[in-house]
């Protein structure tokens, strides 16, 4: 009887925070900039240059800690971590191993076949990134980008309480939407913002010992990160169906290749070589502080969910989507506040956004048109200024421009035309000019009319209100 495998994963996710400056520097976090201009003595590791910590860092670490439910360490303190890699200029990175700020956490998943649980959390600690290695295969060389040096990271570290990829991805989503509802982070996987090293082994189902694990790294993507799952999991039963032994490492994924290769020994906590840094002081964190920073955490996703369905009554699916990401809420609550109209905000973001978010290829985080400009073409589809098709014409130039609509549509004559003696005389021509269409109107084919309405708005050039299009047309027909 074959034996059946159990796969045991847990996640180291780093997390860059969203602070305007570096951990222990003045310079930039901006992303993009050219090779080397955000840098300085101290992200460089120049000999005397010395640290001092931001004391943004910490609040945004406190804040995800308590959204994730941990344990505050009131008096923390950094710790050095030797390594010699040439992305890391000082040959050692600050992290924080014996006291890191956060402990003891959980967060709560829900998987979409339905399994409920909660992934708990080790610890998180605070620490600085390293620089980036830019590989130059036509020269045959390395160079090293140190942008990136000292920027803030979070690392959250999980149990080794998952057990399938989906809930791997159900754990990095409800990570993702709290810490941008935070505003500690966008959590953009492609610009490195937010990264997953998944440490997995399997086992015999049954058994309660762990196997030996493997830890994978360059993931940035939640497929990618998907296919490293399902890929190390098939290799690793089938080492142990061969009777070969799963070595202890840590392995890139490739995920063009869809395959992962070794890249060095898993190391330990005592190859690291961590001492205490002697240039940084300790950190109290004082009850006061912690109140402070709990009195200002937002409104999350849960309460968010049960206040739009009694305060709006829109639709379960329709909430889940808009309170999804903190963009898509802010845009949602922004729009209402200033036009009143709930359904119609929601009817809009579900509908055209959802669809031209598609087709663009654009996150909900980088939605960039303004709550006022939607709320302006709302009013005017309201006041029958315009109608359906050109307001839906005029939100592609919102969604892709943030064009102001008011202006556009006058700008462009888009405007619906309300004259009805204009309207009565184009529709009157156009009955005379379709008599066989009259004539299946008449002979009771509805369909006819749809023709006719057609006819009439080609004729107005879009525009003209279907609506009255439609109601003088029947006038018109039963004169006949």
């Amino acid at each position: 009887m074959a034996k059946e495998y159990e796969t045991v994963i847990g996640l180291e996710v780093h997390v860059e925070l969203a602070t305007k400056t570096k951990i222990f520097c003045g310079c930039s976090t901006a992303f993009g900039g050219a090779p080397n201009t955000h840098t300085c003595p101290v992200c460089t590791g120049m000999p005397g240059s010395l640290p001092v910590l931001n004391k943004q860092v910490v609040e945004y670490a406190m804040a995800v800690g308590l959204a994730t439910n941990c344990n505050i360490t009131q008096n923390c303190k950094f710790d050095r971590k030797n390594y010699f890699y040439p992305d890391n200029p000082q040959n050692y990175q600050i992290s924080q191993l014996y006291l890191p700020i956060c402990r003891d956490g959980h967060v709560d998943i829900k998987t979409e076949s339905g399994v409920k649980k909660a992934v708990r959390i080790h610890e998180i600690h605070m620490e600085e990134d390293a620089g980036k290695l830019v590989h130059d295969e036509w020269e045959d060389a390395s160079l090293v980008d140190y942008n990136r040096s000292g920027v803030p990271l979070i690392e959250i570290v999980s149990e080794p309480d998952m057990r399938s990829a989906e809930e791997v991805i159900a754990y990095l989503e409800k990570l993702r939407q709290t810490i941008q509802y935070l505003g500690a982070s966008d959590c953009k996987l492609q610009e490195g913002s937010m990264r997953a090293d998944v440490n997995l082994s399997v086992r015999e189902v049954g058994t309660e010992k762990f196997g030996t694990r493997t830890e994978m790294k360059n993931l940035n993507s939640f497929r990618a990160i998907q296919h490293a799952i399902e890929g190390e999991k098939n290799r690793q039963i089938d080492l142990i169906e061969e009777g070969k032994e799963v070595v202890q490492e840590t392995r890139r994924w490739d995920d063009t290749k869809a395959e992962s290769y070794p890249m060095r020994s898993k190391e330990d906590a005592q190859d690291y070589r961590y001492f205490p840094d002697p240039d940084l002081v300790p950190i109290h964190i004082s009850d006061e502080w912690i109140e402070r920073v709990k009195a200002a955490q937002p409104e999350m996703a849960p309460e968010k969910k049960i206040r739009y369905k009694e305060e709006f009554d829109l639709p379960e699916y329709d909430i889940g989507i808009i309170t999804g990401t903190k963009q898509m809420a802010d845009i949602f609550e922004e729009t209402t506040a200033i036009c009143g109209n709930p359904k119609k905000v929601s009817n809009w973001l579900m509908g055209e956004t959802l669809r031209l978010m598609k087709e663009t290829g654009t996150d909900p985080e980088d939605l960039s048109f303004s709550p006022k400009h939607l709320a302006d073409l709302i009013a005017m589809v309201d006041k029958k200024e315009i109608n359906s098709s050109v307001a839906k014409e005029v939100f592609e130039k919102i969604f892709a421009e943030d064009i102001d609509p008011v202006a556009y549509v006058d700008e462009h004559g888009l405007k619906t035309v309300n004259d009805e003696g204009a309207l009565r005389k184009t529709i009157e021509e156009i009955v005379a000019a379709n008599p066989q269409s009259v004539a299946d109107y008449k002979g009771g084919k509805e369909k006819a009319i749809g023709f006719l309405v057609g006819q009439t708005m080609k004729a107005m050039k879009g525009k003209a209100d279907p609506g009255s299009v439609n109601e003088i047309l029947r006038e018109v027909l039963a004169q006949q």
